[in-house]
């Protein structure tokens, strides 16, 4: 019989989530050693963890990472905002997010170990989401915007500018936190986007009744409006919407490089 006591098995419990049974059968199954039992108690969790692959995993957090040159966001998702709040849950996005931004996503997404523990102690699907990692050149100007509920980082922005101050680029990093533009440019919109967006409004004004001759200036008009909510350069700023979010950037000699967003169930 292997010799341990009731704070060995308390000690394997808070370690590893594992139940009193568990932890007890695991200790005895490695002779009492602590560290062959956790292992027994992660390979069988993992176990169980693929049986959860297939649940749904919208909740989550985003996390910022920087080091040197580069920025990265990460997300980190989960079944539950319970779980997507807990301490343990949000160490592991940050470890992520500085790894991916120091060195790069590859290294991150091979950094599994983290990400299986987290399924074994809190017991649901939890795997790496998306991730953007943003590289800035010398001379361009930064900024990100970490949009915080209970703790957890939900909405993830970085933007980098030719130009411009660092007060600049915070003001667009919040505008796209909230406005979430799909792209940067209309140039940037796939042709064929465009083309599918085209046909709809055409049928919605030809079922208005609209008159044929007048047809294609609808159109243009409804698709420019659609280019406003989806084109950063073209959506008024959330802070003052009298102006473009590019007529902001020309008066003040600049132009967003790049940009990015991470948005839980978004």
């Amino acid at each position: 019989m292997a010799e341990f006591t009731a704070k060995d098995v308390q000690a394997l419990r808070r370690a590893t989530g594992a139940g009193m049974m568990d932890a007890k059968a695991a200790l005895q199954e490695a002779g009492g050693d602590f560290d062959e039992a956790r292992k027994i108690l992660r390979e069988k969790g993992l176990a169980k963890a693929g049986s959860r692959a297939d649940r749904e995993n919208v909740q989550g957090a985003v996390a910022i990472g920087s080091a040197d040159s580069t920025v990265a966001l990460v997300e980190l998702k989960s079944e539950t905002d319970f779980v997507a709040k807990s301490p343990d849950f949000l160490e592991v996005a940050q470890q992520l997010a500085d790894l991916a931004a120091s060195s790069g996503e590859e290294a991150m997404r091979a950094h599994t170990g983290p990400i299986d523990d987290l399924r074994v102690t809190l017991k649901e699907n939890i795997e790496l989401g998306r991730s953007h990692v943003v590289q800035v050149e010398a001379g361009q100007v930064v900024d990100t915007y970490l949009h915080r509920q209970d703790g957890r980082g939900v909405n993830g922005v970085v933007v980098v500018l030719d130009g411009g101050s660092k007060e600049l680029a915070h003001d667009i990093a919040i505008h796209i936190a909230f406005a979430k533009p799909e792209y940067l440019t209309r140039e940037q919109v796939p042709a064929e986007v465009v083309a599918e967006e085209r046909e709809a409004l055409l049928g919605i004004t030809k079922a208005e009744g609209k008159p044929e001759a007048a047809w294609e200036k609808i159109v243009e008009g409804r698709l420019n409006g659609w280019y406003k909510e989806r084109v950063l350069v073209e959506q008024p700023f959330v802070r003052d919407e009298k102006q473009s979010i590019g007529q902001l950037l020309e008066a003040a000699g600049a132009r967003v490089v790049t940009f990015a967003q991470i948005t839980i169930g978004g």
